[in-house]
């Protein structure tokens, strides 16, 4: 499906469906290699499908829900087909949208979630998408299920924090960034 979330429109899909995983693969041209991030409704959801350590609960607990992703290491109950292959991490998010935590609500499990935007020619330098209606109107005809809320386009991805470590690490600066900036200043 093709859905708003807190941050960007995102092809989604149930996590635990693994043909409809590989599709979404398919959409986005992502080879197997590259990791998919995934929403949950809340911070025990997360816990559910990754190792928090007591200094990232309390990272996450300030920010969630909101426009953050963070990578951390999987769980069992995550599908190999979404994680980091090499270092067996997965990125998750916490969405502060209604519609994605109505649907985190009705399905019971975790949506994939990664931006609608094909390839990397629609992420500007600052980190904001440029949407231009006819990649949207192409990508709708490829989904399933293409949900609205009326409201305007958002432009600005995700920032993306690494909790793996004994200090969280910066990975890309997007929407929130702006409440995160002092644990990554020097």
């Amino acid at each position: 499906m093709l859905y708003p979330t807190d941050t960007v429109y995102a092809i989604g899909c149930d996590l635990l469906v693994k043909s409809a995983v590989e599709r979404v693969r398919s959409l986005k041209r992502l080879s197997n290699d590259k990791p998919l991030t995934f929403l949950c409704p809340s911070l025990s959801g997360i816990a559910t499908y990754a190792q928090v350590s007591d200094s990232a609960y309390r990272f996450m607990r300030a920010l969630v829900p909101g426009p953050y992703t963070f990578i951390l290491p999987a769980t069992k109950l995550v599908p190999k087909l979404v994680q980091n292959p090499k270092r067996k991490t997965t990125g998750i998010r916490v969405p502060d949208h209604p519609l994605c935590q109505a649907l985190l609500q009705a399905l019971g499990h975790p949506l994939i979630s990664t931006s609608a935007a094909l390839g990397d020619q629609f992420i500007t330098k600052d980190g904001t998408i440029n949407w231009e209606a006819p990649a949207l109107e192409h990508l709708a005809k490829q989904v399933d299920l293409v949900l609205e809320d009326g409201l305007p386009l958002g432009s600005q991805v995700s920032t993306v924090i690494d909790l793996t470590g004994s200090q969280p690490q910066l990975i890309r600066q997007g929407a929130g960034f702006a409440a995160v900036a002092a644990w990554f200043t020097d």
